[in-house]
């Protein structure tokens, strides 16, 4: 029983492989279009993106033009072809915008952008793209059935850009640009207040004015010594018991020793 299954399997596969090379030598649009249209309904998807390449032209202005379009931006999404998915389910939105597969286009080119996010620690272009775009997706769809998932990627996004600001304010600290750090880290705070971090972003934010305060220049450093009470200020304000408080303690006792040499 099992060999006759496997003898019939066989027998389905030449055939359909016999179907689409017939299809892709033919002349005839009608014989790849409906070749490719059995590629894609079958899971082919690659056999699928050849052949409605080929019949693309001879359907341009024509009404059946919208379902082959979003078949073939569907075969591109299938096969994991996410710039060119996007590119095409995009142009599918903006060139049939009466069409009732566009809602589902546009949000397929906003997964596509967000499928092409990178990880927080490469660089992070295409995230703050893919943001944008899944954004606009729920501002024109905002009672979409896709909402769910669009929300859940927009928070995927963020989190990835502010992990990625994170990091760089403390690469900053780590090669003591204490400067380039301040900023960052202020800038850190500002955009993610409701981060995770913000412990650690207060702590490293201290370290950073402390160490560019006791290195400066005498006729900076009482302006730089407040400022640096003023972080440590901050952080036992956010969290009395940090578990920074140990090193930011010392911290603060040698500000406060530095101080009193500017009010004699």
């Amino acid at each position: 029983m099992n060999k006759f299954f496997s003898f019939f399997f066989c027998i389905i596969l030449l055939a359909s492989c016999s179907q689409y090379q017939k299809a892709l030598k033919s002349d005839d649009v009608a014989v790849k279009t409906e070749a490719a249209n059995k590629m894609f309904e079958t899971g082919k998807y690659l056999k699928a993106i050849r052949l409605y390449e080929q019949v693309a032209p001879a359907y341009k202005g024509k009404p059946q033009a919208e379902r082959l379009f979003f078949m073939y931006s569907k075969s591109l999404y299938n096969t994991k072809q996410y710039y060119l998915a996007g590119y095409q389910f995009e142009n599918f939105s903006a060139s049939y915008p009466k069409s009732e597969k566009r809602e589902e286009a546009y949000f397929l080119a906003s997964e596509c952008f967000y499928k092409l996010s990178p990880v927080y620690s490469l660089d992070q272009t295409d995230t703050e793209k893919a943001l944008e775009k899944v954004q606009k997706f729920i501002d024109t769809y905002p009672n979409s059935e896709y909402l769910p998932k669009a929300n859940l990627y927009i928070k995927e996004l963020r989190e990835k850009l502010e992990e990625k600001a994170f990091e760089i304010a403390k690469q900053y600290n780590s090669i003591s640009d204490y400067k380039g750090a301040l900023k960052a880290f202020d800038n850190f705070i500002a955009d993610f207040p409701g981060t995770p971090f913000k412990e650690e972003a207060l702590y490293y934010r201290l370290d950073s004015a402390f160490k560019l305060a006791i290195n400066s220049v005498e006729y900076k450093k009482q302006e730089r010594l407040s400022y640096a009470k003023t972080t440590y200020i901050n952080l036992v304000k956010f969290k009395s018991d940090t578990r920074y408080k140990t090193a930011a303690d010392d911290m603060f006792a040698t500000i406060e020793q530095e101080l009193k040499q500017f009010s004699k």
